[in-house]
């Protein structure tokens, strides 16, 4: 009996201990519409609500393989945020989703109905798109559909004239590389994936995986730059012991970040969850000062000699952070914001990862001139000084951004460690120098 029939019941067979076995097993395993934990850079709230009823009759034997493998569903879709000026607003959006092979009553992985929340629309700043993601249905080709069911400007329009009337549908998103812009897609079926590679799906304005690339390609960049400028010197510094400490160091300063990020996303899994660029600027230069210190290399130098890389780094890693959707600014209606994703919600936004990349920039240029023509006889007062100029910075963007920290005094806390960071090294520099 195939799929979705309906009628009669299946003819009579005989059964055995090992069947009813197997159809326990096929039970348990049944997959369920279910939302994705993520991590929320706006102030989102999203349900799903399975809007079919099951037909256990109707299950067929030949379908368990695809219910052992999880299958997701991406879909983007856009909305205009109005040409009136106004304060943000919000939206409720409506997704409906049935499977291609759907028959009749649908199955309880054959259709879905996903109602979703967005806060912080910004009027005027131009077509702002959505992407939902549906974990736990049938693998194939799905018709998904998007509508506005409620807008919260509606409760303050005093005329009922005024007031939206029905529903509004959403057009599919695509977004354009060349014009850098959400464009209309095609009103096509979308094919499910496997569920763990839902994450790496098409999105607008997003490029999957590049974040990784850049920031390994900026480590790399910093060592050789590092490299460089400790072989152009006298020689006194062994390049091969002091890249061991910066990679002894590097190490340290994931950790850090991985466990920053923990604490700032308190309700995340710590192995799913992202990384936190403080955790690894406060870590990685106490544990290089205290390997330094342990190897007997001159803390002072190596960590000038390490500050043009270390912001060369920075200014590489968040053009990934940029083109990922991580550490998203705050949505915009102003000529100067760009557009980007937050890999939710994509819309015009303050550029902060560009901002901090540009000031990344222009501290290792700076830095570099400094130590290449010996310029400050000090030795760590370039680092130091770098280092405290970056802290700077870096709290004026943090106030920039859209993601809501958990922790309500975040951002002092920053500002503290990185200047606990740079007395620590001036404490070891000036004990070594004793």
């Amino acid at each position: 009996m195939t799929a979705g029939a309906s009628g009669g019941g299946p003819p009579r067979r005989r059964y055995g201990k090992d069947t009813f076995a197997m159809a326990r097993r096929r039970v348990t395993k049944r997959s369920k519409v279910r939302d994705r934990p993520s991590a929320r850079t706006l102030p989102m709230t999203a349900r799903s609500v399975v809007a079919a009823p099951v037909d256990r009759a109707s299950s067929n034997p030949a379908t368990a393989s695809d219910a052992d493998e999880p299958q997701a569903l991406v879909a983007s879709f856009w909305i205009d945020s109005g040409d009136e000026l106004g304060e943000p607003y919000s939206i409720s959006v409506r997704f409906h989703g049935r499977h291609a092979a759907a028959h009749g009553t649908p199955r309880h992985d054959e259709e879905f109905t996903r109602d979703e929340s967005v806060d912080g629309i910004v009027p005027g700043s131009g077509r702002v798109s959505i992407t939902t993601w549906v974990y736990g249905i049938k693998a194939g080709e799905w018709t998904v559909t998007g509508e506005v069911i409620g807008d919260s400007r509606d409760r303050d329009r005093v005329s009922r004239s005024a007031r939206m009337t029905g529903t509004r549908q959403l057009a599919r998103a695509v977004w354009s590389w060349r014009r850098w812009s959400v464009i209309d897609g095609a009103e096509t079926p979308i094919a499910t994936r496997w569920a763990l590679l839902a994450p790496v799906a098409r999105q607008p304005a997003v490029v999957p995986g590049l974040y990784f690339v850049l920031a390994i390609f900026g480590i790399a960049s910093a060592l050789l730059i590092q490299a460089a400028i400790l072989g152009s010197g006298s020689g006194s510094v062994s390049v091969g012991r002091a890249l061991t400490a910066s990679a002894i160091a590097i190490t340290a300063g994931l950790i850090g970040a991985k466990l920053w990020y923990a604490v700032l996303h308190p309700d995340e899994s710590i192995i799913r969850g992202g990384w936190a660029v403080d955790g690894f600027l406060i870590v990685v230069p106490v544990v290089a000062a205290v390997t330094l210190f342990q190897f007997d290399l001159p803390i002072g130098v190596v960590l000038d000699a390490s500050t043009p890389g270390i912001f060369a780094a920075v200014a590489i890693g968040r053009v990934g952070c940029f083109l990922t959707g991580c550490c998203a600014g705050r949505c915009t209606a102003s000529r100067w914001g760009i557009w980007s994703s937050d890999r939710r919600l994509g819309a015009r936004r303050v550029p902060t990862q560009l901002l901090e990349s540009g000031a990344g920039l222009v501290i290792g240029l700076v830095t570099l001139g400094l130590v290449v023509g010996s310029v400050v006889p000090i030795p760590g007062v370039t680092f130091a000084a770098a280092f405290a100029a970056y802290a700077i910075v870096r709290q004026i963007l943090l106030r920039l951004r859209v993601e809501r920290r958990k922790l309500a005094r975040t951002v002092s806390l920053t500002g503290v460690a990185a200047a606990v960071v740079v007395v620590v090294v001036l404490v070891l520099i000036a004990v070594q120098g004793a």
